[in-house]
């Protein structure tokens, strides 16, 4: 019998950073296009549908953005808790609760053209996304209650709950029974950032967000304390860092960041509020965050290559004929591609012939 063993590496490669990505994209690539083209699907097709035809047209590019929004708003705040070794898994219920919270200020205001609404829309989406992730970090600081079970939980009652408003007390009265809200007035949506393309000014809002991470996590100490509380929470300890400081920090500014992205989507493209808020982006979010190697700028590019993937799924349903989850299937062989590739970089497998006992 062999006797196999993971070990970490003492030392890791500088470029590790970039090699790991790349090369999760290089194997997503190979084995998804592999997958496809075992049902029947030709190579070429799938290929050009995922990741040419969406880039060949100004409206494919302006979804691109679109949907780039929110992903990289979402990872910037849920990298900065990563990092601390903080691993919120509910930005999903975060940003419906978010989105809730905006499109109920721009319900009660319906009819104003104050420039003041989509600020106060944006403040109250971040403000009930902090709330809801608070949740899960008071249930840890006080009770050691995993977030990561916490927090995705508390994304299926965010979402029981949009439910339950788009279907009673924000029910739209001359919308026929379907369950969405009234359409928002002009001064509760953002502004269009390419015209002729559904692209809206919501994406500055996560460049913004992008900057500020950068700032905080490399130009602040609070920054410093929680990159050093989560590669070594025991000298951060000796240090006199606090870990419920780190935790609630971490939740508060994740669900904060999701919470304005929920109001990305409602002041956005949909205009109102529905059962049907986000594709995932939640989830989605969280491979970014990973893929970027939980940097800002490189949360960026991860959060366009991700966009790129939902847009050319939608080319590629049509065009190429593969399922509707295929996109789905990509993303998640991005993150178990990355995964592995960051264990090998980080770790060694050692094996030997086991003694015999």
């Amino acid at each position: 019998m062999l006797d196999v063993r993971v070990e970490p590496r003492s030392e890791r490669a500088p470029a590790m950073a970039f090699v790991v990505p790349l090369l999760a994209v290089a194997l997503t690539l190979v084995f998804g296009t592999a997958l496809l083209a075992a049902i029947g699907k030709s190579p070429s097709a799938v290929i050009y549908s995922f990741f040419i035809q969406p880039l060949s047209s100004l409206n494919g590019i302006g979804e691109i953005l679109l949907k780039a929004g929110p992903l990289i708003l979402i990872a910037q705040g849920l990298a900065i808790g990563y990092r601390a070794n903080v691993w919120n898994i509910g930005a999903e219920g975060q940003l419906t609760i978010g989105a809730i919270a905006g499109g109920t200020v721009a319900i009660l205001n319906e009819t104003s053209s104050s420039p003041l609404l989509l600020p106060a829309m944006m403040l109250a989406g971040a403000v009930a996304g902090a709330l809801w992730a608070g949740i899960a970090a008071f249930l840890r600081v006080r009770f050691s209650a995993s977030e990561i079970l916490t927090s995705f939980m508390l994304s299926s009652v965010a979402i029981q709950l949009l439910y339950y408003l788009v279907t009673g007390p924000l029910r739209d009265p001359m919308g026929m029974n379907f369950p969405q809200s009234i359409v928002f007035g002009d001064a509760a949506l953002f502004g269009t950032l390419i015209p002729g393309t559904r692209a809206n000014t919501s994406l500055l809002v996560g460049l913004a967000a992008t900057l500020l991470a950068w700032l905080f996590m490399s130009r602040t100490m609070q920054g410093f304390r929680l990159v050093v509380g989560g590669l070594a929470p025991d000298a951060a300890r000796y240090a006199g860092y606090s870990a419920a400081r780190s935790i609630w920090l971490s939740l508060l500014i994740g669900g904060a960041c999701a919470g304005l992205a929920g109001v990305g989507e409602v002041a956005g493209p949909l205009g109102m509020l529905q059962r049907n808020l986000s594709p995932g982006y939640g989830y989605a979010a969280i491979i970014v965050a990973f893929l970027g190697g939980l940097h800002p700028v490189g949360i960026v590019m991860a959060a366009l290559l991700m966009a790129l993937l939902y847009v050319g799924g939608d080319f590629a349903v049509v065009s190429a004929g593969v399922p509707n989850a295929s996109a789905t299937i990509l993303q998640g062989m991005l993150l178990v591609f990355y995964l592995a590739a960051a264990l090998l970089f980080t770790h060694r497998i050692t094996w030997r012939k086991a003694l015999p006992t």
